[in-house]
């Protein structure tokens, strides 16, 4: 009995063992120490073997359908991981109705899209461009078997997803391809802007044009950083440790069709999942990160410049006069408190601008770690 005993426990602390020095290292994402770590699935842990196997996946034309597109022909790293035009076009040339959001710091992002409240997870988000045929993104047919077939025939691949999930059996699915996607995509983490340096105490960071509209940014009179605030800048966010995720979704007076507060049908925002009148026209408030360099603007991209938004939020809401399109913003029922109009001098508007600048990373937009492993 003693000796059963005896195995038992030598059993036992051999795969106490095993399991403490196979272990991976927490995960280091090199953030500032003012910057909480993000939110991680646990059924989804960092290693650098799924990052590298996510950023390669991330890079592969072969996950569409038709073998035209990947996730970085929306998501650009030059282009904060946005793509530069009004809405996207998918695999098969449709347009979608709805810009490409940046992925910079999207691991921070309490709610995923412009206007799902269901949506709180990158791994389950990954799917709809790839599945979705509404409209058709990637569009991957068969997308498990295809995923699989080729999770097994890369060699580099399938070496990688047996390091990156070395507790499953058969680690080639369409499941841990998301999974290490999503763990790739948290990565790409931007906190280096000259308004991070100038808050860490280089105060030659900041030009005085965008110091003064830092703090017009920051004022009531403006009322930015209600929607735009925290680090951020934006009133979506979660992180590590959070006891309640914060979500904001807000309607800004970008249309007034019919005089009744009514926004195009193909993009109501988060009426089209509630179907509550006053849900019309809100969406998620996007992280302002790099927003220099992510044109054209809002959801639908009919905002050309950061000057144009500016002008629109000075107004109160934007007007269009003519077309399908006609009506007053600021006169929207369903328009934010928070959009209410102001006055700027020309110069005031060459400071928010300049302010607006400042917090473009250019780390982030150049750094090979987040590169297409593709290309030399």
């Amino acid at each position: 009995m003693k000796k059963t005993f005896a195995l038992i426990a030598a059993v036992v602390a051999a795969a106490l063992a095993f399991v403490w020095f196979s272990r991976e290292p927490q995960w280091d994402w090199s953030l500032p120490g003012d910057v909480p770590a993000p939110q991680v699935p646990p059924d989804n842990p960092m290693n650098s073997a799924k990052v590298e196997l996510g950023r390669r996946l991330f890079y592969d034309i072969r996950l569409s359908g038709n073998e035209t597109m990947s996730c970085a022909t929306c998501h650009i790293q030059a282009l904060a991981f946005t793509d530069g035009v009004s809405r996207s076009i998918g695999s098969t040339g449709v347009a979608h109705p709805r810009s490409s959001m940046s992925l910079v710091n999207v691991a921070y992002a309490s709610r995923l899209t412009w206007a799902n409240p269901l949506l709180d997870r990158l791994e389950d988000q990954a799917l709809i461009p790839l599945l979705g045929d509404r409209p058709v993104e990637m569009g991957l047919r068969n997308g498990e078997r295809r995923f699989a077939e080729l999770l097994r025939s890369e060699p580099n691949y399938s070496e990688l997803v047996r390091q990156a999930f070395p507790g499953d059996a058969d680690p080639h699915s369409l499941l841990n391809g998301v999974r290490a996607i999503a763990a790739f995509v948290r990565t790409i983490n931007s906190f280096n802007a000259p308004y991070d340096r100038y808050l860490r105490g280089d105060t030659d960071a900041l030009s005085q044009s965008a110091e003064r509209g830092m703090d017009l940014f920051f004022s009531e009179r403006l009322e930015c950083f209600h929607c735009h605030g925290g680090f951020n800048f934006t009133d979506s966010t979660t992180h590590a440790g959070s006891d309640v995720d914060r979500v904001g979704y807000h309607n800004t007076g970008l249309y007034n069709l019919n005089e009744v507060g009514a926004y195009p049908a193909d993009n109501t925002g988060l009426f089209d999942m509630t179907g509550e009148p006053r849900d019309m026209g809100r969406f998620k408030a996007p992280s302002l990160r790099n927003i220099a360099v992510s044109a054209p603007y809002m959801h639908d991209g009919s905002v050309a410049t950061l000057a144009d938004v500016i002008a629109n939020y000075e107004r109160g809401g934007r007007l269009i006069e003519d077309g399908e399109h006609a009506g007053d913003g600021r006169l929207s029922p369903y328009k934010s408190e928070f959009v209410t109009g102001f006055e700027l001098t020309p110069g005031e508007r060459a400071d928010l601008l300049a302010f607006l600048e400042s917090l473009t990373d250019d780390s982030v937009l150049t750094d090979p770690k987040f590169s297409n492993p593709f290309v030399p």
